[in-house]
C-alpha cells in the first residue's frame, strides 16, 4: 500500500495539486446505498398484509408482505393428501402377487397336462396387465408429488421476502391493494457496504486501481474517518469536467452510517 500511496502522491505533485495532511489529496464524495431495490412480487393478487413500515430494519429472507393465498393453500392441502396416499399402489402390488401365484399354479397344472395352453396364456396376460397397473399407480404417485412440489412453490410466491439485509426506505402498497406484475410494494436499501462515489481529475487515471484504500470522512454532523476500498474505476471520462468516477466500498456492518450523505475522500494519506 505504501507503493500505491507514493504513486498517487507523485501524480498529484505532477498536476500541481496541493496535498493535504500526510501527502493526501482531498476530494468531494457521496455515500450511497450499495443497492436500492424496488421489491415486487412474482405473483399477482390482493395484498393481505405488509409486515414492515418505513425505516424498519429487515433481514434477508424475512417475510415483508403476503398476498391472499386461500386458493393456493387449499390446493397444497389437496395435493398433499394425494401425494401421501399409497393405497392404490399397495392394492396393485397385492393383486400382482395374487395373479403371480395363480400363474405359478397354472404352469404346474399345464406341465401335468391338466391345464391348457389357452388357460396359461390368459393368466400370463393378467400378469402383464397387473404389472402395467402397478407401474401406472407408481407413476401417478410420482406425478402427484411433483404437482405438490409445484403447488408449494406457487404458495411460497404469495409470501414476499426481503432479498437483502437492509432498511425500508418507502412503503408503496398496503393491505387490500392489488399487486400487478409491474408493481412494487416496498423500496429497500442495502447499507452494508456503502457505495462511495467520487470524481477525480483525469490526471490521476491509472494511478488509482481497484483494491487501493482511501480514507472517508463524512461531513458534519457525522464524525470520524473510515477506510474504504476502491471497487471500480470508470473508464469513460467526463469531458466537460475532465474527471472520471471512482467507486469505493465502505464497510458498514452495524448500519451506523446513513446513506445519501456527503463526505470527503483522502487518497494517498500516509
Amino acid at each position: 500500500m505504501t507503493c500505491r500511496i507514493s504513486v498517487i502522491a507523485v501524480a498529484l505533485v505532477a498536476m500541481g495539486l496541493s496535498a493535504g495532511k500526510g501527502g493526501a489529496q482531498e476530494f468531494d464524495c457521496i455515500m450511497d446505498p450499495a443497492e436500492v431495490i424496488e421489491l415486487g412480487s412474482a405473483a399477482t393478487g390482493l395484498l393481505d398484509v405488509v409486515t414492515v413500515e418505513r425505516g424498519d430494519t429487515v433481514r434477508a429472507g424475512q417475510v415483508v408482505a403476503r398476498l391472499n393465498a386461500q386458493i393456493e393453500e387449499t390446493t397444497v392441502e389437496l395435493l398433499r393428501i394425494r401425494a401421501g396416499s399409497v393405497a392404490v399402489i399397495e392394492a396393485q402390488r397385492e393383486q400382482l402377487k395374487m395373479i403371480s401365484r395363480r400363474h405359478d399354479r397354472v404352469v404346474k397344472l399345464r406341465d401335468r397336462g391338466v391345464a391348457t395352453e389357452e388357460a396359461l396364456d390368459q393368466v400370463e396376460a393378467e400378469v402383464i396387465a397387473a404389472r402395467s397397473n402397478l407401474l401406472q399407480a407408481e407413476l401417478n404417485l410420482d406425478i402427484a408429488r411433483m404437482e405438490l412440489a409445484r403447488a408449494e412453490v406457487v404458495l411460497a410466491q404469495r409470501s414476499i421476502r426481503s432479498p437483502v439485509d437492509g432498511i425500508v426506505r418507502d412503503r408503496v402498497r398496503t393491505a387490500g391493494e392489488f399487486v400487478g406484475s409491474d408493481d412494487h410494494i416496498l423500496t429497500l436499501v442495502r447499507l452494508d457496504p456503502l457505495r462511495v462515489e467520487a470524481f477525480l481529475p483525469v490526471g490521476l487515471f491509472g494511478s488509482v486501481v481497484p483494491g487501493d484504500q482511501a480514507i472517508v470522512r463524512p461531513v458534519t454532523p457525522l464524525q470520524g474517518e473510515y477506510v474504504a476500498t476502491v471497487r471500480s474505476i470508470d473508464r469513460v471520462f467526463d469531458a466537460a469536467s475532465a474527471t472520471f468516477a471512482v467507486l469505493l466500498d465502505l464497510p458498514n456492518p452495524d448500519g451506523a452510517l446513513p446513506a445519501g450523505h456527503r463526505c470527503r475522500l483522502f487518497l494517498g494519506e500516509g
